[in-house]
Formats: C-alpha cells, sequence, structure tokens
C-alpha cells in the first residue's frame, strides 16, 4: 500500500537565546531500523521524513513513533536516494546515478515521476527549496559544468540551467551524496559546497553565479567539502576531509562571516577530521556547531575554535528540531538525539 505524503508544515520561529548553552553529554535512541544507507531526512511540521537506497522513503510521526515506510521501484531497477526537500504541500526526493529520478508527491498518494536525465556522468548529490515554488538541486560535473536543475513552480516541472549560465567548469568537480547538505538557502541566496573547496554562489534564486575559493583541502578525488551550513546570510560553515582517512583534521574545517566571500581555516589538525555534515544549532547565535559522522559526534561551542567529541556512534546526517533536540540518521536506523 502507498501512503500519502502530503503533509502541511508547522511552522514556528524559535527564539534566540543570550547565552549559549554548552553541551556535554548526548542521549541517542534509535526510532528507526531497517537495513539501509539513510543520507537524507527533512523535519515536516510533526514529521521526519526519509530517502535511502533500496528505493525505500517514507515517514517517521515523531508523536506517535508510527514508521510508513515504502520502496518506489523504477521498471525493474531500484532507485538509491540520497537528496530529498519540500514544500509546504509536497514531498520531494532525488536518486543519485543514471537514470537520476525526481519524483514528487503526486495523485492518489503515489509518487510521481516529474524529471529524468540519463547519461555517462550523471550523478545528483543534494536538493532543497527556498520556498514553495523555487527548488533547486546539484550534481557531478557533465560536459564541462556541475549539473543544476531548477524548478519555479512548486517542482511540477524541473529545467537544466546551461554551462553557458554557471560558472566555469573544473575537471571532475562534484559535489559529495554524504547528507544532502552541500546546499544551503536563506530567501532567495544559494551556496553550494563542491568537490574542489568551492562555492557557487547566487543572490537571485541560481539566475547568475559567482564563485568563492575555500581553503579546505581538495587534492584528491575523496577531499573537498563534504557539508555547508549557514546560521544567516553572513555566517557559515564548511567541513570536509577525507573518509579513507578520516583521522586526518589537517585544513578540513572553514568559517566566513562575509556570507561566503572569505574563508578562514578554524581547529586546522585539531579533531574532529572527516565529517559528513555540519549543522549550527539554532538559539545560540552561530556559536554551537555539530559536525557529524561515521567517526562520530563532535560540537563546537564557539563557532568552531574548539570542539569536543560527545559520541562515537555512527551517522551520516543530522537536523535540529528546537536547540537541544535533534533527529540523525546513518547505517540501518534514524535516531532521536537529546543533547545535555
Amino acid at each position: 500500500m502507498r501512503y500519502i505524503f502530503l503533509l502541511v508544515i508547522l511552522m514556528c520561529s524559535c527564539s534566540e537565546s543570550k547565552h549559549p548553552t554548552t553541551f556535554n553529554t548526548i542521549d541517542i535512541e534509535t526510532i528507526y531500523s531497517d537495513s539501509l544507507s539513510i543520507r537524507a531526512i527533512e523535519l515536516m511540521g510533526n514529521s521526519l521524513a526519509f530517502a535511502a537506497n533500496k528505493g525505500t522513503f517514507g515517514t517517521v510521526d515523531l508523536a506517535t513513533g508510527i514508521v510508513r515506510a515504502n520502496i518506489e521501484k523504477y521498471h525493474t531497477s531500484v532507485p538509491s536516494f540520497r537528496a530529498i526537500a519540500h514544500t509546504n504541500t509536497d514531498f520531494f526526493m532525488l536518486s543519485i546515478e543514471s537514470p537520476a529520478l525526481l519524483y514528487k508527491t503526486g495523485e492518489n498518494g503515489r509518487m510521481e515521476l516529474v524529471y529524468k536525465e540519463e547519461g555517462e556522468g550523471v550523478f545528483y548529490d543534494a536538493m532543497t527549496f527556498m520556498n514553495d515554488k523555487d527548488g533547486i538541486a546539484i550534481g557531478d560535473s557533465v560536459n564541462g559544468c556541475l549539473s543544476v536543475i531548477k524548478t519555479s513552480d512548486g517542482g511540477l516541472t524541473w529545467t537544466k540551467l546551461p554551462c553557458s549560465q554557471l560558472p566555469e567548469g573544473i575537471e571532475s568537480e562534484g559535489a559529495f551524496a554524504a547528507s544532502n547538505t552541500n546546499i544551503k538557502t536563506i530567501g532567495g541566496t544559494i551556496w553550494m559546497a563542491t568537490t574542489a573547496g568551492r562555492i557557487l554562489f547566487s543572490s537571485d534564486k541560481g539566475e547568475s553565479w559567482e564563485t568563492y575559493q575555500t581553503p579546505i583541502r581538495n587534492a584528491e578525488a575523496t577531499e573537498g567539502i563534504y557539508s555547508i551550513d549557514f546560521y544567516d546570510e553572513n555566517l557559515g560553515f564548511a567541513i570536509g576531509g577525507d573518509y579513507t582517512d578520516p583521522d586526518n583534521a589537517m585544513v578540513n574545517k572553514a568559517i566566513t562571516k562575509d556570507g561566503g566571500k572569505t574563508w578562514n581555516l578554524v581547529a586546522d589538525g585539531i579533531a574532529p577530521g572527516y565529517k559528513s555534515c555540519v549543522q549550527f544549532v539554532p538559539g545560540t547565535n552561530g556559536n554551537g556547531i555539530v559536525a557529524i559522522g561515521f567517526t562520530g559526534i563532535s560540537y563546537s561551542s564557539d563557532m568552531g575554535k574548539n570542539w569536543k567529541e560527545l559520541s562515537k556512534e555512527s551517522f551520516y546526517t543530522i537536523r535540529f528540531q528546537n536547540d537541544s533536540v535533534a533527529y540523525a540518521a546513518g547505517k540501518n536506523r534514524i535516531s532521536k538525539l537529546i543533547f545535555k
């Protein structure tokens, strides 16, 4: 049976706390388990939406714990999903490699295919919506530039930007499909992070673009920026490293205070090393940052200058519900995290 994913998003505003909380411990409770690799989660009101490999997607009701999961097949193949997004009325999920398949909630609860792309090198990494009409997704380079697709009609139709509209590409440049956090948007401003350590920046919903270089190391194919987050239009953080050399903490963390134009290394050579996802803690004036990966969970209370490990438990991606509760996903599970 297929489940209807037309969910109403309950929006809330959280006031800024004057004194950031310092976390010392973390409680972790598994709320969903299955033999999956889950790299994409999004809070949608009182539900947590997810998509994973093996064509699996669903929601967890955060009040009741009820899980609704389903499998989306494309003919005889089973897509692997690592990117999801939502508007107030629809849920979207995007598979990685050719054929890249982008689905939205359709009629009668079925998922509807709204974009398909086939070809050598096709590989999509992350997606998000700026509002209920404008959405964007990033993929690896094809034909000389990064793959960027956009919608301006709420996800009904998607268009791929021509290379002439994008910055000049770098050979083999892409984005890591590690946690669906290669893109961050605030209003119509977009930041996209790449394997080449670059930030693609747009202030007009993706109509025009600039590029900014970060100092994060990117000499090897497994290096580059894995995740970015912005607390506001000025303060942002990027984290990278190398998942094949996860303890190496050299040149893998950087901060910007001018909207991504310039970046400075922080805690260089100091743990954490490789992480697949970074998020600002809400209500901390940008001081609180959590970085997560298969190597565990690390926390900074001073904008990334100093870090401490809160847990060695493995996750790929995290989203905060408020200033002390978050949800994280990884290999075979989704968990509720309570920071104390």
